[in-house]
This record gives structure tokens, C-alpha cells and sequence, in this order.
């Protein structure tokens, strides 16, 4: 058996999430794993860097499946490329070593949010973006940012209600950057809880607002409860942008 390592970009505004379900078949993995089906001739199981949720766009996620084929990995992508919907693209394919697993070899991620800071109509990115219309305090979201990085337990930050191991993160940068209209906040760590991402936005979102200070964030880590962080940011404006190993 051959493992391999792909790399994926996909559009998840149809879908129910990456991972596969059994009271639907409009996920993510089932539609990879039956096009690699198709092609392999046999199951292949397909096991993601992370299970990006209902809504939540990748630029980069990675997958590991093992295959017994003698196709090459060219004739497997351009088969992938063909066999896959418009909103999902095989970036590229690779034999990995053998104990290569997309999840448990991941050593961190970055994800990019994206919000829509205008009154401003924005037509053909309003699946891809949060929409803000009021004016954000920027300075004051940075400071928020930097208080929320380093080592910590983002407990306050996980939507899980049940956690059976650590809540411990490292987040190594949460960066701000204006294009024009929208505002994009950068999250680098060595992993991330169950809508973490979304959370951290929401509450930066709350500072930006003047809805909370900058200064609540350390209070807000201590807590280690869902209700003290701020409100789940909508799963349109986030991207997986890439993977490290």
C-alpha cells in the first residue's frame, strides 16, 4: 500500500462539513473519497489535516490516504481533477513516507478571516465574508490580539462542551491587515479547538465594536467558560489557508 499526501482547495458553502456522516452524503470526504473510489478502484479512506466545519473554506487542506495502485500520481490527480465538483480542486498529490497521516503529523495551521468593514455592498464576495458595516477600532483589536497569543488554555474559546484532552493551544500570531474595505485577521498556532478561530473573531470583533476592552482578554483566558468569550463568528468569512508539517 502506497500512502499518499494531497493537497485540496475547496468552496464549503454547500456542503455539511468535512467529515463523512451517516445522515448525509453531502460532505466533503464522501465526495473526495468516491471520486479516489472511482479512480483506485477500491475504498480509499481519506483522513484530513482537520475537519473544517459546515460553511468553512479551505486554500490549503491537506489529506493523507493510502492506495494499492500502479497508477501514477500524475494520472491520479488529472482523474481527481476531472472526477471532482467545481467547488472542490485537487492542488497536487504526492507519495508520502509511510507514516505520514495528514492530522497526526501536523505540527500547526493558519487560517485567514475575512471581513467585509463597509456599508458598502459586496456582491460577489458576500459568501466568502463577514459583513461589519460599522467602523472598527483597529489599535484597540490589535492590542486584543497580542493578549490572546502565546501558551494558554483556550477553554473560553472552544464550543465543545466536552473536551477528553487539552485545551491547551500555542497561538503564535493573530495579525490584522486592511485591504481596502475588508479587514483580515491572520490566526498561526500549533493546532485549534472546536471553532476557535470563530471565537477569537467574534470576541476581537466585540473590542473592535467597543462592545468589551482589550484589557478582558487575560480575564477571559483564566475563565475557561464558553459564555465569557465573545459571540461565534459566521463560518463564510474563514479559510484554512495552509498546513505545516
Amino acid at each position: 500500500m502506497t500512502n499518499y499526501k494531497l493537497t485540496l482547495c475547496y468552496d464549503g458553502t454547500g456542503y455539511n462539513g468535512w467529515q463523512r456522516q451517516g445522515n448525509t452524503k453531502n460532505t466533503l470526504q464522501e465526495t473526495l473519497e468516491t471520486a479516489l473510489a472511482g479512480i483506485l478502484g477500491a475504498p480509499a479512506e481519506a483522513a484530513a489535516s482537520g475537519r473544517t466545519d459546515e460553511g468553512v473554506h479551505a486554500l490549503g487542506q491537506v489529506v493523507s490516504f493510502r492506495a494499492d495502485t500502479a497508477l501514477p500520481t500524475d494520472e491520479i490527480l488529472c482523474q481527481l481533477r476531472s472526477r471532482l465538483p467545481a467547488d472542490m480542486g485537487a492542488l497536487s498529490l504526492e507519495i508520502a513516507p509511510p507514516r505520514f497521516h495528514a492530522r497526526l503529523s501536523c505540527k500547526g495551521k493558519i487560517y485567514v478571516y475575512r471581513v467585509w468593514n463597509s456599508v458598502a455592498p459586496c456582491v460577489f464576495e458576500r459568501r466568502y465574508v463577514y459583513q461589519v458595516p460599522e467602523p472598527l477600532d483597529e489599535p484597540a483589536m490589535r492590542v486584543a490580539a497580542a493578549a490572546l497569543c502565546g501558551t494558554h488554555d483556550y477553554r473560553s474559546f472552544c464550543a465543545a462542551k466536552k473536551m477528553k484532552h487539552s485545551t491547551v493551544r500555542t497561538v503564535e500570531s493573530i495579525d490584522l491587515t486592511r485591504c481596502g474595505h475588508e479587514l483580515r485577521l491572520t490566526f498561526s498556532a500549533d493546532g485549534f479547538l472546536y471553532n476557535m478561530v470563530r471565537i477569537l473573531t467574534g470576541t476581537l470583533l466585540d473590542v473592535g465594536l467597543g462592545s468589551r476592552s482589550a484589557a478582558e482578554m487575560p480575564a477571559i483566558l483564566a475563565a475557561g467558560d464558553r459564555a465569557a468569550a465573545g459571540p461565534t463568528a459566521p463560518a463564510r468569512g474563514l479559510f484554512l489557508e495552509s498546513v505545516r508539517y
